[in-house]
């Protein structure tokens, strides 16, 4: 045999050896896989037998989520400050920033994130839509360059925003865009920066086990609900440090027809979102 042909045959073989391998591991994900939805089904049988509806195609599951930490963005504060207001005076406030434009309006920034911005009329104002005028200004933003859910409310003319970090929902990351007519009035809510991992794949509790401590907190008396709309995995923000520095846990968000809740396994508690 030539010697050409014996590596065409090695290679072949390799071929072969790393397809059988491919196969095992989608075998092995495919056991997991129906594993995991027999699980949610006797959960959600057991929280039906204590009368609580839910449909297990309401649980929506990310592919992967772990704990983040996050940092301030000072330099990003001013760059936000700058799109809405132009050339502003700065003040330094310790933790708070505030920039004034006596002709345009005010932007205030805390440590956590948070901040205000409230305009004067027609400073920014909109011709056909609301949604795109906001989807213009978040793309100028580009804080993170972080996806967004964005969703209107016609009866308070206000555009909401919720962040998304690599496809799952920041719950308390939102920003809301107020407007008057078609003028822009205030901008407010939190944003997260400086994203990055805690500890490389530290998952976040299975949807089964925070079902679970959810229906004990019923049975204690702590929510008393009867329904289960939605079920989705995400994170909540918080900071730990005293200039913004903080952290992304990795929680459940369950909507209710009494509300909604946050489940978080790693803290132990069912909180009201």
């Amino acid at each position: 045999m030539s010697i050409g042909r014996v590596k065409s045959f090695a290679i072949v073989v390799l071929l072969l050896i790393n397809a059988f391998f491919v196969v095992i591991i989608m075998m092995d994900n495919n056991a997991v896989a129906r594993e995991e939805w027999q699980a949610i089904l006797r959960v959600c049988e057991i929280l039906q037998s204590n009368g609580i509806a839910i449909d297990p195609e309401n649980i929506v599951r990310a592919a992967s989520i772990s704990a983040m930490r996050t940092t301030r963005g000072i330099e990003l504060e001013a760059a936000i400050a700058g799109l809405f207001l132009g050339d502003a005076k700065m003040t330094d406030q310790g933790v708070i920033y505030l920039f004034e434009n006596p002709d345009k309006g005010t932007a205030e920034f805390y440590s956590a994130g948070d901040f205000e911005i409230r305009l004067h009329d027609g400073v920014i104002t909109y011709d056909a839509s609301a949604v795109r005028t906001v989807g213009e200004l978040l793309r100028s933003m580009e804080y993170e360059k972080l996806a967004f859910d964005i969703s209107f409310d016609e009866e308070s003319d206000c555009v909401r925003v919720v962040s998304l970090y690599d496809n799952a929902k920041i719950f308390n990351s939102t920003i809301e865009f107020a407007f008057s007519g078609n003028s822009l009035q205030t901008v407010k809510g939190r944003y997260v920066t400086g994203i990055v991992p805690i500890v490389q794949g530290e998952q976040i509790s299975n949807v089964s086990t925070a079902l679970l401590e959810f229906l004990s907190a019923t049975v204690r008396g702590d929510i008393d609900c009867y329904e289960i709309t939605m079920v989705e995995s995400g994170y909540q923000h918080s900071v730990v440090g005293s200039f913004g520095d903080g952290v992304m846990a990795p929680v459940w968000m369950i909507t209710t027809d009494a509300g909604r809740y946050i489940v978080d396994s790693a803290a132990k508690e069912v909180r009201p979102a």
